[in-house]
């Protein structure tokens, strides 16, 4: 009977060994086929270069769209599909200016960009003494003296953060809730110190969102070396600040998610997606957000299809629509496979730039996850180190609300991340070409291990 368990458990052992040894192999020939042939870097050049900025209703969207479609179709897509879904139409409506009236000086100009989503000044502008705040118990504590002034919200990230997705959350809020905080006072406009670390002058634009019980002012954030010098400036004299800005807020329009996909030769009924989003904010290319995340997304397709691997389960690269200002690209998805009661098993999100591959945050059991964990020797050969409770995407959460969907988002590593978000820097030249293969490489390896072993 002894001879007999033994023998059972070299027997479970050596399969275990050979089958990861077969995978190994796998990864092997999907990691060379990506570093050898990917189409991913000059994908996103044509995206970047061809098509540029992609906010959301703008001509580029749609040229951006055709682009999509016609990359996944190369990448060897079964079938691509063009799911609508309406978005909303902000427009920036022309140059946004800021500067510092002192009197009998010249005027010191500030490098600002208008928030997304945000009411413009109108075009005579606004000039208004400037009140510094460095945080909302702060603007509590002056509440009675904001009538009437441009609130400059002073909020620094947090140095201290190793993971700077961090420190973007703690300051995000000033974007997002700022401007109806400070109107709630009665501020007239409110500019805020942008959601970066960089050592540079650029500002950083996003999204804000208004709460509907106070009236909508304009908001702009302004670039750090400009939000220092003002800040220093305010610490020692009262100042007045002229702002103009021309945002403004179209009727929605029609967009669409681009979704290409493999049909699973053994269960097409199980949905792995994988994605990133096509829109980006207007000032630069949207290299990093998220133009790396699309083309990672289509390359898997293609590696899939150019080793000849036939999935068990179907594989979507959805180019999602809509993530910056609204996120409905991502809610269409999920409502839709709601509908159509779709199984979904899971999804995974590029979404924090095309830099080194770190590791995975994931939104799943704790069954999961250590099944997860159990592939890291097979991962970190190509730069995963952690996979870690806590991660997805915003276009991937809704399938998790709807339908429970296990997620995953990539983690590249992030200290160069919020040097370009959202600014004029995020262009195809700060995209490093291995960098983007290597990231492709860890998202493929991961998705080639739950189609082979589900979850």
């Amino acid at each position: 009977m002894r001879l007999k368990l033994f023998t059972l458990v070299l027997t479970i052992l050596a399969f275990n060994v050979r089958a990861q040894n077969d995978d190994s192999l796998k990864i092997r020939a999907i990691a060379d086929e990506i570093l050898l042939h990917s189409t991913a870097y000059e994908n996103l050049r044509v995206l970047t270069k061809q098509v540029g900025a992609r906010l959301s209703g703008s001509p580029q969207t749609y040229k951006a769209e055709t682009w999509g479609h016609k990359a996944l179709d190369q990448a060897g897509a079964d079938r691509v599909i063009e799911q609508p879904c309406l978005v909303p139409h902000w427009v920036r409506g022309g140059k946004d200016e800021a500067w510092i009236m002192a009197p009998g000086k010249k005027n010191q100009p500030l490098d600002i960009l208008a928030l997304g989503n945000s009411v413009g000044t109108g075009p005579k502008g606004i000039q208004a003494p400037v009140m510094l705040v460095n945080s909302f118990e702060e603007l509590e504590q002056k509440k009675a003296s904001v009538k009437g002034k441009i609130v400059f919200y002073n909020a620094r990230f947090n140095d201290t953060y190793i993971k700077t997705f961090e420190a973007y959350r703690d300051a995000v809020g000033y974007r997002a809730a700022g401007p109806s905080q400070a109107a709630k006072y009665g501020a007239v406009a409110v500019l805020i110190r942008s959601m970066s670390h960089s050592a540079d002058n650029n500002p950083h634009t996003g999204s804000t969102r208004y709460n509907d019980s106070f009236p909508k002012i304009p908001a702009a954030a302004m670039g750090l070396q400009d939000a220092d010098r003002l800040a220093a400036l305010l610490e020692k004299e009262s100042l007045i600040v002229f702002l103009k800005t021309n945002g403004k807020m179209l009727s929605d329009t029609v967009a669409h998610n681009i979704i290409g996909e493999i049909t699973g030769s053994e269960f097409p009924d199980q949905i792995i997606t994988i994605g990133g989003h096509l829109d980006s904010w207007d000032p630069a290319e949207g290299a990093h957000d998220d133009g790396s995340g699309c083309v990672q997304s289509i390359e898997i397709l293609r590696v899939l299809k150019a080793i000849g691997y036939k999935p068990k389960r179907t594989i979507r690269a959805v180019l999602f629509a809509n993530e910056e200002n609204g996120t409905r690209g991502g809610s269409k998805y999920a409502e839709e496979a709601r509908d159509k009661k779709e199984k979904h098993i899971f999804a995974l999100e590029s979404d924090e730039g095309g830099f080194t591959p770190r590791g995975f945050g994931v939104t799943m059991t704790p069954e999961l996850l250590n099944k997860l964990r159990s592939w890291l020797p097979l991962l970190a050969p190509y730069g995963i180190s952690e996979i870690n409770n806590g991660g997805g995407g915003s276009d991937i959460g809704p399938l998790y609300r709807e339908l429970g969907t296990p997620l995953a988002g990539l983690q590249p590593d992030s200290q160069r991340y919020f040097d370009i978000h959202h600014a004029r820097s995020d262009v195809f030249e700060a995209v490093n070409k291995r960098e983007l293969e290597l990231g492709a490489v860890s998202i493929a390896a991961l998705i080639y291990l739950v189609d082979k072993y589900g979850l």
